[in-house]
């Protein structure tokens, strides 16, 4: 089984919808099919069927987090223990088409959030980025075409 590496948000973000599933929509969706389950004839009953259906997801849900809890591992990035970039370090770059300054943390798939600037390590701009330092340029191709980016900083 392998390890995946988290940050520590992550972690805690995956325990916690973990926890809210078992916790919360789990036994409001038995009640919900108990409910249904009530009301008669099961073959014509559509609630029921939807019931049943969300339980699924959820359950499968359950599943996927508990795997991922179970093999994460937390990585703190300490900058100073390091030259170059790895997971978990967040980095300003300068796009050197636009000239715009933009950061990003390398986080794991599962801590992905763009809006809040958190990144896959895996992802186009993640892959490029890792393994190196300020003052590097790297070229990235992204769905809108190539991109160069010059690494200003990272912590």
């Amino acid at each position: 089984m392998d390890s995946i590496p988290v940050t520590q948000e992550t972690y805690t973000q995956l325990t916690q919808e973990l926890d809210n599933l078992k916790k919360v929509l789990r036994p409001n969706i038995i009640e919900e099919i108990a409910e249904a389950r009530a009301q008669g004839d099961l073959k014509e009953n559509s609630e029921y069927h939807a019931a049943k259906d969300r339980q699924g997801e959820i359950e499968d849900r359950i599943r996927f987090l508990e795997d991922r809890v179970a093999r994460a591992k937390i990585i703190k990035y300490d900058p100073a223990k390091s030259d170059t970039i790895k997971f978990g370090a967040t980095v300003t770059v300068k796009n050197m088409k636009t000239g715009k300054h933009q950061e990003y943390q390398l986080v794991s798939p599962e801590g992905v959030d763009p809006a809040n600037g958190k990144i896959s390590f895996t992802s186009p701009i993640g892959k490029a980025l890792m393994g190196t330092s300020r003052g590097t340029v790297v070229d990235v191709t992204t769905p809108k075409g190539i991109n160069q980016f010059e690494v200003l900083d990272y912590k």
